[in-house]
């Protein structure tokens, strides 16, 4: 990391939780790619991604996990990563 990086996360850092948040959005938008395909062809793409999944679950090639299941897991990932942050914090 060079030291003008360092100097920005040490800015950061002093933003408040809301205003990182904000900050980690904007970078992360601003990785993607602008597309310049038309919504039409946005929404076909979509479409040929939804059957290609759907053939996958058909055939049996894809492990499905009910969404309950899926939701806990995530559920109990959120609350350790807060009480990991809380920790920090102390």
């Amino acid at each position: 990391m060079t030291a003008d990086l360092k100097d920005l996360a040490a800015q950061a850092m002093q933003l408040t939780p809301e205003e990182r948040s904000e900050l980690a959005h904007q970078l992360i938008l601003s990785l993607h790619e602008v597309s310049d395909d038309s919504p039409e062809a946005i929404a076909r793409a979509w479409e040929e991604e939804i059957a290609r999944r759907i053939a996958d679950m058909d055939a049996g090639v894809t492990q499905w996990i009910p969404g309950e299941e899926v939701i806990a897991k995530m559920r109990a990932k959120i609350e350790a990563a807060k009480a990991h942050a809380d920790q920090r914090q102390r």
